[in-house]
């Protein structure tokens, strides 16, 4: 196995940073890791907002769950889906923008901002720094767009802190293999045969050296999913431009 791919396999989220900057030339090449990821025909449908105003940091942080590490991390940068660059051309040549509405440049706007991020979170791993995605950005998108003046056919997506690692969590015990790989067809009996798999992350939790907890995979997904969790972000997305269809 080569030291890329061992890289990856020691990969967990780091929400507690020592005070130690990251240097221009390291985040010259985090940027360039993120730019350089695959795309969707060439399109280019992302962009990277680094935020350094203390200000702005501290609310965007208050609207996420992890806001203290959001605002300890040395860096955060926030993931933006972006289609406004193509509707300002389209503009300019006086054509359409039906073509860029519907759901399919969306989702190939949010797989290409996607790619880019997980390449920057890598290049990050590689240099012994820690990350953590911040989902948690979208608990109040609308408030997030404001604040960052994005535009229409924009989604801020996630966050993400950057910093010197001062814990690490320990490593979660992934899917078993049989759970989410299969040859020509989906195989619902494999992928739905869960009780390996809850047995193993139960240990992990219950033996887990920090806040240690009786629980399962499955329990784990029951508790996400009973609720519907950030209604408004269809609304948000058709007020972007977006038609959904």
């Amino acid at each position: 196995m080569n030291p890329t791919i061992e890289n990856m396999l020691q990969h967990v989220s780091v929400r507690d940073f020592i005070d130690q900057p990251i240097t221009a030339e390291q985040k010259n090449s985090l940027l360039a890791a993120a730019r350089h990821g695959a795309l969707s025909e060439f399109v280019q449908a992302f962009s990277i907002i680094e935020i350094t105003d203390k200000n702005l940091r501290d609310e965007l942080s208050n609207i996420t769950i992890s806001s203290p590490h959001v605002k300890k991390a040395d860096t955060f940068y926030v993931f933006v889906a972006d289609l406004h660059r193509q509707a300002t051309i389209l503009r300019n040549h006086e054509m359409s923008l039906e073509p860029i509405k519907n759901m399919e440049p969306m989702i190939v706007s949010i797989i290409d901002t996607a790619i880019a991020a997980q390449n920057m979170a890598i290049a990050a791993e590689s240099m012994g720094l820690g990350i953590c995605y911040i989902g948690s950005l979208r608990n109040n998108i609308n408030q997030v767009a404001n604040l960052l003046h994005l535009p229409d056919f924009t989604i801020p997506l996630f966050g993400m802190t950057i910093g010197v690692p001062k814990f690490k969590n320990q490593l979660k015990p992934r899917m078993l293999k049989d759970n989410d790989v299969a040859t020509n067809y989906y195989d619902e009996s494999k992928f739905n045969d869960l009780s390996s798999y809850d047995r193993t992350v139960k240990d992990y939790y219950m033996n887990r050296k920090t806040h240690p907890t009786d629980t399962s995979w499955t329990d784990k997904n029951l508790a996400i999913f009973k609720e519907v969790h950030r209604p408004d972000i269809a609304e948000f997305l058709k007020k972007q431009g977006f038609s959904l269809k």
